[in-house]
């Protein structure tokens, strides 16, 4: 067996473990919830997320494990395609190799393979498309335009971000004299098709539900602020470089350089589907902040551009450089699970996200009537980790509109009298119960207000025995 390969099925292997031991973050629990009420489309996202889940809690059951099993099984199916296009691109280097490996390493991937979100498919489908292309660069064969298609249509139904994909081909495309010629052709327009094909799923069921995702997404852009801006920037640029990993980063900003210095086809398509999403999110920046998810999508062509480096440079740094990336994905990891590093819980995402959910939906569930809560991601850890005799309900009540969009069961609660947990400071509450904290250990992640709550509507049930 290629020692390369046995060392991806290790690591998958060692990933898969650490998604059965992890607990789930809110973000989670509520694509979950996604998953057990399959829809063509969702108030936030398209629906490919809820669609692996729903596969992998039919092979392993409601667990961590079976909500999570696909992000590292995509993971190494992907890093097998990025291997290909790299041997593809740069033969006789081990680039593929190489580029694979630095995916790998980089704290985004090493995390985010392991936390099932949207960006999980969208990256697996995103690096497919790539792949997909340089075979089409490489061999000439234009039949390749219908893989490209299908692979850009399964990005664009996991995220809406999958769209840059199609955009960056076509400034690729119109660009080169030869792609102008290529648009003559009758085969860009097929994958385009098929593209549009994969993805009319969501978009009836937006037209359906008043354009409820688009609009939401489109709400992000906000007004300029030349003060928060340079925040803004400073935070994308920093958390890019710390994700990436900082040898990784280095080597990927020497190898966009050189790339974009190149005449080649393949050179110019590396640079557009690279440089294309970052424009956009350096465009963001000017009216709001840019979550360090975003730009996963990049992460596979820079991965290939650094892997193109000059031999010499990649033997003195390749090595370095995945130490580097996966020592600290393995203190993030440890540290997810042990808290091993005496943080305090206010800066520690890892705590923020996973530590102490069980035992806090445990007693917020010990009250009188349902429970609920006025922030999404809250109401859905309840609805997972709360015992299932208690009703776990959501309302679309002045907090979010998301509830009204989920084809779930009536709660029938409307004028009932129950639970209603929340951060909130301006939070209706007549009567405040008291408080809860979340822990991890002895330290207080959280401090949560209990109030009483009548319902105003039925409401939806988020959980069930």
């Amino acid at each position: 067996m290629n020692p390369y390969l046995g060392a991806l099925g290790a690591l998958t292997v060692l990933r898969l473990i650490l998604c059965a031991w992890l607990p789930l973050a809110p973000d989670e629990t509520y694509y979950f919830l996604w998953s057990r009420h399959l829809q063509a489309g969702y108030f936030d996202h398209p629906p490919m997320v809820a669609v692996l889940m729903r596969f992998g809690t039919l092979l392993f059951g409601a667990t961590a494990l079976g909500i999570r099993c696909m992000g590292p099984v995509l993971a190494a199916i992907g890093s097998l395609f990025l291997w290909d296009a790299g041997e593809k691109l740069f033969p006789g280097r081990q680039a593929g190799m190489a580029a694979a490996a630095m995916l790998n390493a980089t704290l985004l991937v090493g995390v985010g393979c392991i936390v099932m979100t949207p960006d999980t498919p969208l990256l697996f489908f995103w690096t497919a498309a790539l792949a997909a292309l340089v075979r089409l660069v490489t061999s000439g064969d234009a039949r390749w335009w219908l893989a490209v298609g299908l692979a850009a249509g399964l990005a664009l139904l996991s995220k809406y971000t999958g769209l840059f994909m199609i955009a960056a081909v076509f400034c690729w495309l119109v660009t080169r004299p030869e792609g102008r010629r290529v648009l003559l052709t009758p085969w860009p327009w097929a994958a385009g098709a098929i593209a549009a094909l994969v993805f009319a799923p969501d978009f009836i069921w937006n037209a359906m539900h008043g354009w409820a995702s688009y609009f939401k997404q489109g709400s992000r852009v906000g007004g300029f602020d030349a003060g928060r801006s340079l925040q803004f920037l400073g935070e994308l640029l920093a958390s890019q470089f710390l994700l990436a990993t900082p040898i990784i980063s280095v080597l990927a900003g020497f190898g966009l350089w050189r790339l974009a210095n190149l005449p080649s086809r393949a050179a110019q398509l590396l640079i557009w589907i690279t440089i294309l999403p970052g424009l956009v999110f350096l465009e963001h920046v000017l009216s709001g902040r840019v979550e360090s998810n975003w730009p996963a999508v990049m992460y596979p062509s820079i991965a290939l551009a650094a892997a193109a480096l000059p031999a010499a440079v990649l033997q003195r740094w390749l090595n370095p450089a995945l130490g580097l990336g996966f020592g600290l994905t393995a203190l993030v990891y440890a540290q997810a699970l042990t808290g091993v590093f005496p943080l305090p819980a206010r800066v520690d995402p890892t705590a923020l996200q996973f530590a102490g959910w069980r035992d806090f939906a445990t007693r917020a569930a010990a009250g009188p009537g349902y429970v609920t809560s006025d922030d999404y991601a809250t109401a859905s850890a309840l609805a997972f980790y709360a015992p299932k005799t208690v009703p776990v309900a959501g309302f679309a009540y002045g907090w979010s509109p998301r509830w009204r969009y989920f084809d779930l069961p009536s709660a029938g609660l409307k004028g009932q009298t129950g639970i209603l947990v929340t951060r909130r400071a301006d939070a209706v509450c007549p009567v405040q119960l008291g408080t809860l904290t979340r822990r991890r250990g002895e330290q207080i992640v959280a401090i949560y207000r209990v109030c009483r709550f009548t319902a105003p509507n039925a409401g939806v049930l988020l959980s069930r025995p």
